[in-house]
């Protein structure tokens, strides 16, 4: 399709006027003014090339993710009786993958048919994706407050201890779920199937925002998704594990915190995900709200920029099960366990496998996970 360029100029315009208004209205009380910003962007059109890799990249992330994180829910299930605050948390932080991940063929399809599956499931979609965006950071706020306890105020983990714990943290973790159910209610609400191209029956899944107050809207939930989605976490969580790691190091006692090395494995990896997705949403919001110089270059460049931070967002649900394997000696020694008990491997391979993590469990480190 050719692109059309439409050239008016000041005669053209007064003539405009005249037509209208007729010859004795005086034009020079209307200053006519060209604002090239005020022109809409055509759609962003994403290569077939790129939609290929997508759909592949979203169905691979779907494959290691769902039973990376089903393994990590019966590893857990499997281990109860030494079931820690920050073990429930990891298993929550699983959870939120599974639905996640559970999202990724309809996203993948959508790549090459586009929005095929009507506005009901987009809305279900884009607020289980929501809910993820919003538990995950949470429930990992959630570990850093637990082990700042645990460090830096000596809390012990004698049985009564870890009873009353364990309640608050089944507690905790209601709240955090009910809290991103109910931060994602308007993408439920304003999500919907919508052709973002002229003339064209290729839909998209996306938040449009109709109503007389769209700007507010848009403005409001981009306000909530920086600040407690990503900004006040982050700082929530350098703050308690700069003041636990500094008391580690002041009493040498980090090499006995094992469970230190899976959980800040899994937050470091959450940041490297994650974090460059929510830069470059600022960027956008910026330029959405005419806060930054923005044009339609710029605006394709952001598109471009999103579509690729978030996948490398996604790609975050399929890692922490990698990580507790490769990291967690505890997670292996309880996995090992289970795969025998499940009679899938030998006694004799249980055996070497728990002799390499008695280290951690002489010195009373319990976590099913870590």
């Amino acid at each position: 399709m050719a692109d059309i360029k439409l050239s008016i100029s000041s005669e053209e315009l007064d003539d405009f006027y005249s037509y209208l208004y007729g010859d004795d209205n005086s034009t020079d009380l209307v200053n006519f003014t060209f604002d090239i910003g005020s022109i809409p962007c055509g759609a962003h059109r994403v290569p077939p090339a790129v939609q290929i890799f997508m759909t592949v990249f979203y169905m691979q992330i779907f494959l290691l993710a769902i039973p990376g994180n089903l393994v990590v829910g019966l590893v857990v299930g499997s281990s109860r009786h030494s079931l820690s605050p920050s073990d429930l948390f990891l298993f929550n932080l699983a959870l939120a993958d599974l639905l996640l991940a559970a999202t990724l063929p309809l996203s993948a399809v959508s790549f090459l048919r586009g929005w095929i599956f009507g506005d009901l499931s987009c809305k279900l979609i884009s607020m289980i994706v929501e809910i993820n965006f919003y538990t995950s950071i949470l429930l990992l706020v959630c570990i850093s407050a637990d082990r700042y306890m645990m460090v830096v105020h000596n809390a012990t983990e004698g049985r009564g201890r870890s009873e009353g714990c364990l309640r608050l943290s089944w507690i905790a973790c209601g709240c955090v779920w009910l809290l991103g159910f109910l931060l994602s209610v308007p993408v439920l609400v304003y999500s919907t199937s919508y052709s973002s191209m002229d003339n064209s029956t290729i839909l998209e899944c996306v938040e449009r925002y109709t109503t007389s107050s769209a700007s507010y809207w848009r403005f409001a939930t981009r306000l909530l998704r920086h600040l407690l989605g990503f900004l006040l976490p982050l700082g929530t969580m350098m703050v308690f594990y700069g003041v636990t790691i500094a008391r580690l190091v002041q009493t040498r006692g980090f090499r006995k915190q094992r469970a230190m090395r899976v959980i800040i494995a899994v937050v470091t990896a959450f940041l490297l995900c994650w974090c460059p997705y929510h830069l470059v949403m600022m960027v956008d919001t910026l330029m959405r709200e005419n806060l930054v110089d923005s044009g339609c270059h710029r605006r394709h460049e952001i598109d471009r920029a999103l579509l690729a931070t978030r996948s490398l967002g996604l790609l975050n649900c399929c890692i922490n099960p990698v990580l507790y394997a490769f990291v967690g000696e505890k997670f292996r020694s309880n996995l090992m366990k289970l795969l025998r008990k499940r009679g899938i491997v030998e006694r004799e391979s249980i055996s070497r496998s728990f002799s390499r993590s008695t280290s951690s469990t002489s010195q009373g480190n319990n976590n099913a996970l870590t």
